[in-house]
C-alpha cells in the first residue's frame, strides 16, 4: 500500500497545519453518511483528518472501516487513533503491525477512555496501563511511524495537579511523542500559557491548539464537564440568549472558533485541529477562515 507522509513533514512547512477530527459512527448504515460529510470537507483540502475510538474502545472496527474508507475511497491523509482499551500486547501489535501494512504513517496514541461503565480506566490483563507505554512499544515496532500525543492546557481530569500532568506529558514525549494535539478550550490564553509550561520543561515538539466550535449548548455543556474544561461565560451568555434557535446557536459558536483561530496563528500556533463533531460546514467554514490570514 502506498505510505502516508508524516506529520512531521508538514509541520516543517511555512504554511499553517490544518486538521479535522472525526468520531465514527455507532452503525454501518451510517458510516456511509460520515464518508459524504468527509468528501464535502476534502474540497476544502485539510492535510490529514483523524479519526477516534468510542467511548472505551467501542467502536475500534468502525473506525478502522471509516479510516480506510476516507484513504482509499476519499483520498485524505488520515491519522487513526490507537488506544491501550481493551486489548493486550499482542492484539495491540497485531493492530499497529496492519496499520502499518496498510501504509499509515501516524497515529494519534492514547491510553483512552475508561470502559463503558467505569468511572476509572481498567487496566486490560496484558496490555498497557499509560499511553506512554503504547508510544514506546509502538516507536520501538516501527520507528519510523509519527505519533501524536495528547496535551491538557487545563489538565487531565484524572491529573492531581498541572505539574504531574506536564511529567506524565513528557514521558510521553521522551518514549517518542511527535507532536502534541490538545484538548478543547475556548480562552486562547490557556493555550499559551500551555505552551509555556511546556516549553519550560524543555520540550520543543510542535504544539496544535484543538478547537471545537460550538453547535449545541447542552452538548457542549456536557463535553465540558467530561474533559473540565471551561466554557467562558461570555460565551455562554451568548449562546444562552440564541438557545432556541439552532441556527443562531451554531453561527455563535462558529464565529467564536474563527476569533480563536485567527489570534491562534497570529500569535504562532502551528496550525489547527478542529474538532468537527461530524459536521462538514463548520469544519469548512473554519479550514477556510484559517486560510484567510496571513502568516
Amino acid at each position: 500500500m502506498p505510505k502516508q507522509q508524516p506529520i512531521t513533514d508538514l509541520l516543517s512547512r511555512s504554511e499553517p497545519l490544518l486538521s479535522v477530527e472525526f468520531y465514527p459512527p455507532k452503525t454501518d448504515e451510517a458510516v456511509d453518511g460520515l464518508v459524504k460529510a468527509a468528501i464535502r470537507i476534502s474540497d476544502s483540502k485539510p492535510d490529514f483528518v483523524s479519526v477516534t475510538y468510542g467511548a472505551g474502545g467501542s467502536t475500534r472496527d468502525l473506525s478502522a472501516m471509516v479510516c480506510r474508507r476516507m484513504k482509499d475511497e476519499v483520498g485524505l491523509q488520515v491519522m487513526p487513533h490507537f488506544t491501550c482499551v481493551g486489548s493486550t500486547r499482542e492484539e495491540l501489535g497485531e493492530i499497529v503491525d496492519e496499520f502499518y501494512d496498510d501504509g499509515y504513517r501516524n497515529l494519534m496514541a492514547l491510553r483512552g477512555d475508561p470502559h463503558q461503565g467505569h468511572d476509572t480506566f481498567q487496566v486490560t490483563d496484558g496490555g498497557f496501563a499509560y499511553a506512554s507505554d503504547l508510544v514506546a512499544f509502538i516507536k520501538e515496532r516501527h520507528p519510523d511511524m509519527c505519533l501524536g500525543i495528547a496535551g491538557y492546557p487545563e489538565k487531565h481530569p484524572e491529573a492531581a495537579s498541572i505539574e504531574a500532568d506536564l511529567d506524565a506529558l513528557e514521558i510521553k514525549v521522551d518514549a517518542g511523542g511527535s507532536f502534541i494535539t490538545t484538548q478543547l478550550f475556548f480562552e486562547n490564553e490557556a493555550y499559551f500559557r500551555y505552551v509555556d509550561q511546556v516549553r519550560a520543561r524543555g520540550i520543543d515538539l510542535p504544539i496544535i491548539p484543538g478547537i471545537m466550535p460550538v453547535l449545541s449548548l447542552k452538548q457542549i455543556k456536557r463535553i465540558t464537564q467530561l474533559c473540565q474544561s471551561q466554557l467562558p461565560q461570555a460565551l455562554e451568555a451568548r449562546l444562552i440568549q440564541v438557545q432556541d434557535d439552532p441556527d443562531a446557536v451554531r453561527q455563535v459558536g462558529v464565529e467564536w472558533a474563527q476569533r480563536q483561530i485567527g489570534e491562534l496563528l497570529e500569535r504562532g500556533a502551528k496550525g489547527v485541529h478542529i474538532y468537527a463533531l461530524n459536521k462538514a460546514k463548520s469544519a469548512i467554514e473554519l479550514i477556510n477562515s484559517a486560510r484567510s490570514y496571513p502568516y
